[in-house]
């Protein structure tokens, strides 16, 4: 009898504690995060443009806005992270993009708990803000940064209404000979998305590869009106813009090439998916529409970030 009683003592007991652990478990698990690893340049631009920079205690190899990002610890790149520093910074949240295999199975062997996101295209980078803001407790933040954006983008697109697209070449990184093949972007992408918003309509079709490679022959018959490359490999100084243009002018059926509308956008962060897309589609616009801007027109830069 005594032993009987004394069992479901314990019991009872093993039970209270068991509930008491659970419910600070589940505290734990639905407080805010405050150490948060970022996985990739997009996400740390969107954690930093939410306010949430001082809970950043992680980034990649590639991320390199806003500066005091790249003062924080670097946890590798999504190939190849670092599961010992990840260890180190004591995360209770990792943020990756949903192609980040690595990423999930190393934090899931780990006990770290993850976000899995994306950013393809405007409408997943939007929706990517809000649940980043969601799950930071700061779902106001979120409202806020997607608003800014969604009215910039409007802002573009109700001013460019009244233009008749261009028909535009779109290529990536270092075309320095432009007699072999290049790499460009396709349909479906976000920077055929952002390509579209700042009024131009990209020459290659459908049905072709996200980012195809595509030669001489090819660009020749399609003939864009503009060529304009992009990324942080297109910064050139005067004279090395004049001789690359001098190259394309061995193609001198291209209507871009006639016209001398070959254009270098060197910024780097046209080609990140992120909060940085408002600029990345100014410089666009301007490329491709340039008399909208000049002292006579009304259309004015939306608030973009730097």
């Amino acid at each position: 009898m005594k032993s009987s009683y004394t069992f479901k003592v314990i019991l009872r007991r093993a039970l209270a504690l068991h509930l008491v652990a659970l419910c600070l478990w589940t505290q734990e698990a639905s407080a805010a995060p405050q150490r948060v690893i970022s996985t990739s340049p997009a996400i740390t631009e969107i954690l930093f443009a939410l306010g949430a920079g001082d809970r950043v205690v992680g980034v990649t190899d590639f991320c390199s806005y806003p500066k005091s990002a790249c003062r924080l610890p670097s946890i590798g790149g999504p190939l190849n992270p670092s599961r010992e520093t990840w260890i180190s910074l004591k995360p209770d949240l990792i943020i990756h993009q949903a192609d980040s295999e690595a990423i999930h199975d190393h934090a899931k062997i780990l006990g770290i708990p993850t976000l899995t996101v994306s950013v393809s295209n405007l409408e997943s980078i939007l929706t990517t803000t809000q649940t980043i803001a969601d799950s930071l407790h700061t779902p106001k933040a979120g409202q806020q940064l997607v608003q800014q954006l969604k009215a910039g983008i409007d802002h573009y697109q109700s001013r460019l209404d009244s233009q008749t697209p261009k028909q535009v070449l779109l290529l990536l990184g270092d075309s320095n000979d432009p007699a072999r093949d290049l790499y460009a972007v396709g349909k479906g992408t976000f920077l055929d998305e952002l390509l579209t918003v700042a009024g131009g309509e990209n020459v290659l079709s459908s049905n072709m590869a996200k980012y195809p490679k595509i030669s001489k022959e090819f660009i020749i018959s399609k003939s864009p009106e503009i060529i304009i490359e992009v990324g942080p490999m297109s910064k050139l100084s005067e004279v090395e813009l004049k001789k690359r243009r001098n190259d394309w002018g061995r193609f001198s059926t291209i209507r871009a090439v006639q016209n001398n509308h070959i254009y270098f956008i060197s910024a780097d962060h046209i080609l990140i998916p992120g909060p940085r897309l408002l600029s990345s589609i100014d410089k666009l616009t301007r490329t491709i529409h340039p008399s909208l801007f000049s002292a006579s027109s009304h259309l004015k830069q939306g608030k973009v970030s730097p």
